[in-house]
C-alpha cells in the first residue's frame, strides 16, 4: 500500500526524497516501503514467527534457516557456502532418480526448456507408487512437492496422502531449497526436479504422450530401451565436454540442432585507478602529451578508472550463472587484483604489452585502444564474450542468449540513436566513436547505422575482428595509438564488430532482459533494492560517467552493501580469505611484479 502511494508521488519529488538519504539509508527506506511500512513489517514478522513455529523440527538443524523463495514464499532451506543453480539442480535431480531406482520405477530424462529445472519422464501407470514414495522418503527434512499449476501450494513431505491438486497432477515438482548462509541467494522452486507422468495413448497403446511441450517430441514408444547421454544435452548450463551421463531414451539422446557446441571464452578489461604506480604512469603520459592536444575531460577523469571490486563480483556472476564458459582472460596494465588466484587453470592474465607488441603507444589509458587489440590474445576461442568489469549476469543464462548454434553472434540494439552529424572535438568520447563507426560503415558499405547498442556482454567472433583489422589497418593503428580516448577512435568490439558481422552474415539482432543503473542517479538505490529482491534480469550494468570524491565514496558504500548480497558465493578464481589477507595493502602493480618478476614487468612498461 505504502509503496503504491510512494509511486503515486511525482518522479521529481521522489528523486528529491531519495536524495535526502545516503545510498545505504535509501535502500533501507525502500525496503521499508516495499514491506508495506510499519503494518506490513509487523504482519511479515508475525507470519515469519508462525512459519518458524510450524517448521520447528526442521530448524533444530542449525544448517537450516527460514528464507523467502521467489520473493514471497517462506521456505526452509539448507544453507551452504558453495551452492550454484547447477549444483542445486543436480542435487534435486539426484534425490528423485535415486528414489525411482529404489522403488524400481523406470524413467527417462526429458529435454526441457528451463536450464535450471531437470525433467524426468515416468509412465503414468506408476503415479500412485511414486506419490506414495514421495510422501514417506524424506520425512524430517525440508523437502517440498508442488503440483504443475503455478497456484498449487507447495507441501512438505511427511504424510501418506496428498491433496487433490497434487494427487491428480500430471507433473509434480520436487525440491530441497538451498541458500547461502546470509539467506540472500535462495535456490528453491526454480531449481526443482519435475516428474512428468506420461500417459498411454488410448488410440495407440504402444505410445506414451507427454503432459506438456518439450524441445523434442510429444510422444515416444512406450517400450523403447533406456540409453545414456551426456547431461549437457538436457541443460544449457553445460557444454558437451566432460559432463556426466544421465538415463534417457533415444529420442532425447541426440544433440539438438539448436544446441551451442563450440567453446566460448570470456575477456575482461580491468584497471585499478587507485594504484599509485599506475597513477604515476598516467600523470607522466598526460605531461608528455601536454597542452598541445586537448583531451576531453571524460577521457581522463578519475571515475573512469575507479575499481570498486566489481571484477570480483562479475566473476562470481559467471561462476553462478554461466558455468559453460571455457576460459577467462583478464587484460590489464601489469596489475594484479589482490584476491585473484592466478594459479587456477581457468584464468589467464594478459598484459597490454602482449597485445600491443610494437603497435600503438603504451602505457595506454584508452579503453578503445585496448579493445582494438583483444583479438590478439594468445589461445582465444573463435567465439567469446567481451565484458567490462561493471557488467554482471543477473540470473542463469545459456550460450544461446549470446550466440546462435550455427556460430552467428547476437547483438542487442538500444532504443537510443547515434547523434546525427559529423564528429566534433567536444563530443563525448563514446559518441565520437559511434559517429566514426557510422562513417566507416557508410563509406564502405553504402548504408548507415542509427542505433546504439545496449551495455551488455558483447558477443564476438575472433575472425570478424581479425578481418576488420585486415580491412582497416590505418583506423585500427590510429585508435591503438591514442593513449587517452580521442575524437578519431573507433569503438570496435562494443559496436563496430556487431554491425560488420550483421552486414557479412555472421551476426543477428537478439533480445535480452537487461537493465542499467547509473550510480550517480538518486534513483539507483531504489533500483538496486528491487533488483536484489526480484533477480529478474539476464544482465545488468552498474556504471557512472563523472563523480567527485564524495560521490565515489557513497557509491563504494552502496556497492559494498549490494554486490555481496547479490553474489554471496565465492568464485573458484578467488583466493581463500586467509591468502587474500596476506596481500592486503599491496598495490596491484607491486603484486604483478611479485608474481611475474619485477625485471620483466619493468621491461614491459618501458
Amino acid at each position: 500500500m505504502l509503496l503504491r502511494m510512494y509511486h503515486a508521488i511525482p518522479q521529481r519529488v521522489r528523486d528529491r526524497m531519495v536524495g535526502l538519504f545516503t545510498p545505504s539509508r535509501s535502500d533501507r527506506v525502500v525496503g521499508f516501503l516495499a514491506r508495506g511500512g510499519l503494518f506490513g513489517i509487523l504482519r511479515s514478522n508475525f507470519n515469519h514467527i508462525r512459519f518458524k513455529r510450524s517448521n520447528a523440527p526442521f530448524l533444530r538443524d542449525n544448517r537450516n534457516r527460514v528464507v523467502t523463495d521467489r520473493g514471497s514464499q517462506l521456505t526452509v532451506a539448507r544453507t551452504a557456502a558453495d551452492i550454484t543453480p547447477l549444483s542445486v539442480r543436480r542435487s534435486n535431480e539426484r534425490i528423485v532418480t535415486e528414489l525411482l531406482d529404489r522403488i524400481s520405477v523406470p524413467y527417462f530424462t526429458v529435454k526441457g526448456k528451463n536450464p535450471t529445472k531437470a525433467r524426468i519422464g515416468v509412465n503414468s501407470l506408476h503415479r500412485d507408487a511414486v506419490l506414495e514414495a514421495l510422501a514417506t522418503t524424506w520425512t524430517g527434512t525440508p523437502t517440498y512437492v508442488r503440483g504443475s499449476k503455478p497456484s498449487t501450494k507447495r507441501m512438505t513431505v511427511g504424510g501418506p496422502h496428498w491433496p487433490a491438486a497434487i494427487q491428480d497432477s500430471r507433473i509434480v515438482e520436487v525440491f530441497q531449497p538451498q541458500a547461502d548462509p546470509g539467506g540472500t541467494l535462495v535456490l528453491g522452486v526454480n531449481c526443482a526436479c519435475n516428474i512428468e507422468f506420461w500417459s498411454i495413448d488410448d488410440e495407440q497403446p504402444d505410445q506414451l504422450v507427454a503432459p506438456r511441450d518439450n524441445r523434442v517430441t510429444l510422444r515416444i514408444d512406450a517400450d523403447q530401451p533406456v540409453v545414456t547421454a551426456p547431461e549437457s544435452r538436457f541443460t544449457s548450463l553445460l557444454q558437451e565436454s566432460a559432463t556426466p551421463t544421465v538415463n534417457t531414451v533415444s529420442d532425447f539422446a541426440t544433440p539438438h540442432i539448436d544446441d551451442v557446441q563450440f567453446p566460448i571464452d570470456v575477456v575482461y578489461t580491468w584497471v585499478d585507478g587507485a594504484d599509485p604506480h599506475w597513477q604515476e604512469r598516467k600523470a607522466a603520459a598526460l605531461d608528455q602529451i601536454g597542452a598541445a592536444r586537448d583531451i576531453n575531460e571524460f577521457a581522463a577523469n578519475a571515475s573512469r578508472f575507479v575499481s570498486r571490486d566489481e571484477l570480483r563480483y562479475s566473476l562470481r556472476s559467471l561462476h553462478l550463472y554461466a558455468p559453460w564458459v571455457r576460459h577467462v582472460y583478464i587484460v590489464t596494465d601489469s596489475q594484479l587484483p589482490p584476491w585473484l588466484d592466478t594459479t587456477h587453470p581457468d584464468i589467464t592474465l594478459v598484459d597490454h604489452r602482449t597485445l600491443f607488441g610494437d603497435t600503438g603507444k603504451l602505457p595506454t589509458f584508452n579503453s578503445h585502444a585496448i579493445e582494438s587489440r583483444i583479438h590478439r590474445i594468445p589461445g582465444l576461442a573463435e567465439h567469446f564474450l567481451y565484458f567490462n568489469d561493471d557488467m554482471f549476469l543477473g540470473r542463469p543464462v545459456g550460450p544461446r542468449t549470446f550466440f546462435h548454434s550455427n556460430g552467428m553472434t547476437k547483438f542487442f540494439l538500444s532504443g537510443t540513436h547515434v547523434e546525427a552529424g559529423p564528429t566534433r572535438s567536444d563530443d563525448l568520447p563514446v559518441l565520437a566513436a559511434g559517429k566514426n563507426n557510422r562513417a566507416l560503415i557508410e563509406h564502405t558499405l553504402g548504408v548507415t547505422l542509427t542505433q546504439k547498442l545496449k551495455h551488455v556482454p558483447y558477443s564476438q567472433r575472433l575472425s570478424v575482428l581479425q578481418e576488420l583489422e585486415s580491412r582497416f589497418p590505418k583506423q585500427f593503428e590510429a585508435t591503438a595509438g591514442h593513449q587517452f580516448r580521442h575524437p578519431e577512435d573507433l569503438s570496435i568490439p562494443a559496436a563496430l564488430s556487431h554491425y560488420w558481422a550483421y552486414a557479412t552474415g555472421r551476426g543477428m539482432p537478439g533480445r535480452i532482459r537487461y537493465t542499467y543503473a547509473d550510480l550517480v542517479d538518486t534513483k539507483t538505490p531504489v533500483k538496486l533494492s528491487k533488483l536484489l529482491r526480484r533477480r529478474n534480469y539476464d544482465t545488468f550494468c552498474l556504471n557512472d560517467h563523472d563523480s567527485d570524491d564524495q560521490a565515489l565514496r557513497q557509491q563504494a558504500e552502496m556497492l559494498a552493501d549490494f554486490l555481496p548480497k547479490y553474489f554471496p558465493i565465492r568464485s573458484p578464481l578467488e583466493l581463500s580469505p586467509a591468502a587474500e589477507a596476506t596481500r592486503a595493502g599491496t598495490a596491484p602493480t607491486d603484486l604483478w611484479d611479485a608474481e611475474y618478476g619485477a625485471a620483466v614487468s619493468a621491461l614491459q612498461r618501458q
